[in-house]
C-alpha cells in the first residue's frame, strides 16, 4: 500500500492527527460530535469516568465511559468545512495506520452522532422538541469535492428537491445523504420528530436571513417547509449535518444527527430556556445511544 505523504496527513512530534490533537488510542469507537466547544463538557458530565481530555483550537475531545460504553464527544465548530477536517480526522485515526502512513487492510466503521441545535421548518415542530434526521440535505457543496455516487432514493429526493425550489444550480449544487436506519431506530419517534435536515453554509443569507444584504433566492425558506417527496418534508435546518452523513457514508461509518429545536422559523419564535432543552436532549440521547 502507498504511503501517504507528510504534507497530506499531517502527525503531531506527539503523533497525533493534527487538527484534532489525537492519537489513535485516545478515541473510542463511539463518537458524539457537537458544535459548541463548550457543549463538550455537558456531555462528558454524563460519562461515568474520563480518560482522556483534549484541545486543539476550536476541537475538543474527552473520552470516557458510562458503565462499559466507551465514548468520545469531540466539538468541531460551526459549519461544513471544520465537518470535513473532524470527520477526515476521525477516520485517519482507526482507518490509517501512523507508522507505516498506509491505509489498514482492514477497516473499521465508526458510530457518529451529532447532538446539536437547529431551527424548525414545519409549524408542527415546535422550539424545544428534538428532531432525529432521516436524511441530510446539503445545500453547502462539501461532497461535491468528492467523488460519489447517490443511490435512487438520493438522486430522487435531490430532483424532487431542485424541481419544488427551482434553486439556482449557480448558487449550489444540492446533494442528499442517507443517516443510519440502524441508529436512527435507537430514537423513538415518540420522542423525536424524524425528517430531513437541510445543511446551510452560513447562518444569515443561507438560512434566508435578511439584516442589510438582499438574498439571491427570496422565498427558499418557505419552498423548504413546503417541499414533499412522498413521506418525506424537510424538519429543520443547521450547517453540519449532510456533510456528516455525506463523509461517513463515503468512509463506511454509520451516522446520525439528533437536533434540539432552539428555533421555529414558520411561526417565529425562539426557546426560552434553550440550555434546559440542551441538557435534556443530551441526557435522553445519551440513554438511546448506550442501550
Amino acid at each position: 500500500m502507498s504511503r501517504i505523504a507528510d504534507s497530506e496527513l499531517i502527525i503531531t512530534k506527539r503523533g497525533a492527527i493534527y487538527h484534532l490533537d489525537l492519537r489513535p488510542e485516545e478515541l473510542a469507537t463511539t463518537i458524539i460530535l457537537v458544535g459548541d466547544p463548550d457543549r463538550v463538557k455537558k456531555v462528558s458530565n454524563h460519562f461515568d469516568r474520563i480518560e482522556h481530555q483534549l484541545q486543539h483550537r476550536e476541537f475538543i475531545t474527552h473520552t470516557g465511559y458510562i458503565g462499559n460504553k466507551r465514548l468520545s464527544v469531540t466539538s468541531t465548530g460551526i459549519g461544513p468545512d471544520n465537518i470535513d477536517i473532524a470527520l477526515n480526522e476521525l477516520d485517519a485515526l482507526v482507518n490509517i495506520d501512523f507508522e507505516t502512513r498506509a491505509i489498514k487492510p482492514t477497516l473499521t466503521s465508526l458510530n457518529i452522532v451529532r447532538f446539536g441545535t437547529s431551527g424548525s421548518l414545519q409549524a408542527d415542530i415546535p422550539v424545544d422538541s428534538f428532531v432525529a434526521s432521516t436524511h441530510g440535505l446539503g445545500l453547502d457543496n462539501l461532497l461535491n469535492y468528492y467523488a460519489y455516487t447517490k443511490t435512487a432514493e438520493e438522486n430522487a429526493l435531490t430532483d424532487d428537491f431542485l424541481a419544488q425550489t427551482g434553486l439556482d444550480k449557480a448558487i449550489t449544487v444540492p446533494y442528499v445523504s442517507k443517516g443510519s436506519e440502524t441508529l436512527l431506530n435507537k430514537f423513538p419517534s415518540t420522542e423525536y420528530h424524524k425528517g430531513i435536515t437541510v445543511t446551510c453554509p452560513g447562518f444569515y443569507g443561507p438560512q434566508g436571513r435578511i439584516l442589510r444584504l438582499p438574498l439571491a433566492a427570496p422565498g427558499l425558506i418557505n419552498k423548504l417547509t413546503d417541499f414533499r417527496h412522498g413521506n418525506h418534508r424537510i424538519t429543520n435546518f443547521e450547517m453540519e449535518t449532510s456533510a456528516i452523513f455525506g463523509l461517513g457514508k463515503l468512509m463506511g461509518h454509520h451516522c446520525m444527527s439528533i437536533n434540539t429545536i432552539v428555533a421555529n422559523r414558520v411561526v417565529q419564535e425562539f426557546s426560552k430556556d434553550g440550555d434546559a432543552s440542551v441538557e435534556k436532549m443530551i441526557k435522553t440521547s445519551l440513554e438511546h445511544l448506550i442501550k
